[in-house]
């Protein structure tokens, strides 16, 4: 978990976009289609402005949609998510595997069955040794780049003086001995022994990366351009900046794979679509059975979704993201929880809401670091949102009472806060969105008595500059999602020092110590009803404290054209439920 999420990357321009309700999704069925309820046939097609994917090769795919896509049609994994909408779909279910993987040695040894009469495309038999080189590529972090740095940081290989994996990949093969002791093969069993006890180790095995390669089959960083495939589908064609087709795989055996449900002929991928062209086909259905994989334009997007004709051809869901100012709690900064609350108080949620064009597509305020789509680990908290004194336009007088508090309690960083020759400073991308936005928060924080001061930051240079501890403001805009339906991925990197992403510098807070033994106690807990509880009493101890503060819960649109059938929210990845599209 100490890496930064790619997701995190994501930066929403506008600090708080919302809504009081906390619905997950809006008019999305909750169960998965019976395959009886699909037609079998003809050709699904998805557009794009993009020229490709970012990558083909298992190894490298690293974005939620790119992986729910390659995994629904060409790979399959050690295990996958449970392929439902809602909670369900949130759940482990063996896929390659016979099942989610077993554990021992107190969670440092995770062990998983192979199942019996999976083959490639080609024909040839899936093997545990095809499993073990796929995951040993990894390594090779000078061919294979991109790809998530779970397995380089967790199985039991000797680090060198740099802290770096002494084993180089299956290419240098430096260090290979100690691989083969950390992944080891046993008949059809692969094991992974780890450096330290992981409780959901398992979810790792659900990124492409367990997809298994043959190592004769291998061309290095070339591998983007002609995998060998398992799923129902194989590549007939894929060419940058026009198209992917994907045919039947005939060496796919259905009795072997209860997950994917290949009901079209063929899927095809049109690449380089122009933004106008492609949301002209989604506006007009002047095509039929396409899928959108980008979204609209949004101008475009508030018209499809003000059409009483067009709006039934689109899901408006929770994205996998929250977006969120995170508070540095360190000394000298917003070290005072009063001063915290008062600025969670006075911010006027209604303004930005109105600045971004309403409630509907943007967003909804949100609760806790771990967001509804998260599944088993999410509750509701109590306070924030919930307290009987926030409102969605702000509460200057409320926030006034809680500075008047800090006065006494923390003096001096009431003075930062109200002095007009300090003030409260602000981290924000350097944007035209973020400087409007910026006009609404210092309204509100001059009604409360605060005094706000914008760093404004070059996009580019955002995020290394917010992650500097020298560098970073009182308050700094960013967005985070989970890695996996493990609220792991979230509590740790945002709240526990060298957690990767961890912007409210809170180890010094007295705070602190008592925070990071429910979450020691959650990453060592196997039993996962209660880990969940332990992630649920570390989220509300978080909210309690207000290192994040107006948190919201972002949405995303998804859209498609008649003649597609079976259309539901992935919720894990955020996007289309990709095994159960089906061709009218």
């Amino acid at each position: 978990m100490n890496s930064m999420n790619r997701k995190s990357a994501i930066s929403r321009s506008i600090a708080a976009i919302s809504s009081v309700a906390l619905a997950l999704t809006v008019g999305i069925a909750t169960n998965a289609p019976s395959a009886s309820a699909a037609n079998k046939g003809g050709t699904l097609t998805f557009i794009t402005n993009a020229d490709n994917f970012a990558h083909a090769d298992p190894g490298r795919i690293y974005t939620g949609q790119d992986i729910a896509f390659f995994e629904s049609y060409l790979y399959r994994t050690l295990v996958m998510y449970a392929p439902y909408s809602g909670a369900k779909g949130s759940n482990l279910v063996g896929d390659l595997a016979t099942n989610t993987g077993v554990s021992s040695d107190g969670g440092k040894t995770w062990s998983f069955t192979l199942r019996d009469g999976i083959t490639y495309s080609d024909g040839s038999a899936i093997t545990c040794a095809d499993v073990k080189y796929a995951v040993s590529r990894t390594f090779a972090t000078d061919v294979i780049t991109d790809g998530p740095a779970y397995a380089r940081t967790w199985l039991n290989i000797p680090k060198d003086s740099k802290g770096e994996s002494t084993y180089a990949g299956p290419y240098a093969k430096t260090g290979q001995a100690a691989y083969d002791k950390a992944v080891t093969c046993t008949g059809k069993t692969i094991a992974f022994h780890l450096n330290t006890p992981v409780s959901d180790f398992n979810y790792v095995m659900a990124y492409p990366i367990s997809s298994p390669i043959k190592a004769s089959a291998d061309t290095g960083d070339k591998y983007d351009l002609a995998p060998l495939t398992e799923g129902p589908y194989k590549i007939q064609t894929y060419t940058n900046a026009s198209q992917l087709i994907m045919v039947r795989n005939s060496k796919w055996n259905a009795a072997t794979d209860k997950i994917r449900t290949p009901f079209p002929d063929k899927v095809v991928v049109r690449f380089g679509v122009s933004e106008d062209v492609r949301d002209q086909i989604i506006l007009d259905d002047s095509e039929k059975a396409v899928l959108n994989l980008d979204g609209l334009q949004l101008q475009n997007n508030i018209a499809f979704w003000a059409s009483p004709a067009s709006k039934t051809r689109g899901m408006n869901v929770l994205d996998p993201y929250t977006s969120y100012p995170a508070a540095n709690v360190s000394a000298g900064h917003l070290d005072c929880l009063e001063v915290r609350k008062a600025v969670f108080f006075a911010w006027d949620t209604l303004g930005l809401i109105k600045l971004s064009g309403g409630t509907k597509l943007f967003g909804t305020p949100g609760d806790n670091a771990i967001k509804p789509n998260e599944g088993l680990d999410y509750a509701p908290t109590k306070g924030n949102i919930h307290d009987k004194n926030w409102k969605i336009s702000g509460n200057p007088s409320y926030a006034k009472k809680l500075l008047a508090e800090a006065k006494t309690k923390c003096p001096a960083a009431y003075e930062r806060a109200t002095n007009p020759s300090k003030g409260i400073s602000y981290d924000r991308s350097d944007t035209a969105s973020s400087k409007k936005a910026a006009v609404v928060i210092k309204a509100a924080f001059e009604a409360a008595g605060l005094v706000v001061k914008f760093n404004y930051i070059p996009r580019a240079q955002y995020y290394p500059t917010i992650q500097d501890v020298t560098k970073q403001g009182d308050i700094s805009g960013a967005g985070w999602g989970p890695d996996w339906a493990n609220a792991s991925t979230v509590i740790p990197p945002l709240f526990i020092k060298d957690g990767g992403f961890n912007l409210s510098q809170n180890w010094d807070d007295p705070a602190y110590p008592a925070f990071k033994k429910i979450v020691d106690a959650a990453n060592a807990e196997t039993n996962r009803a209660k880990q969940a509880a332990l992630w649920k009493e570390a989220s509300q101890y978080a909210q309690d404290q207000y290192w994040l503060l107006n948190i919201t819960f972002t949405k995303q649109q998804l859209e498609w054209t008649s003649g597609v059938q079976g259309v539901q929210f992935w919720g894990p990845q955020g996007t289309f439920l990709f095994p159960r599209l089906s061709v009218a």
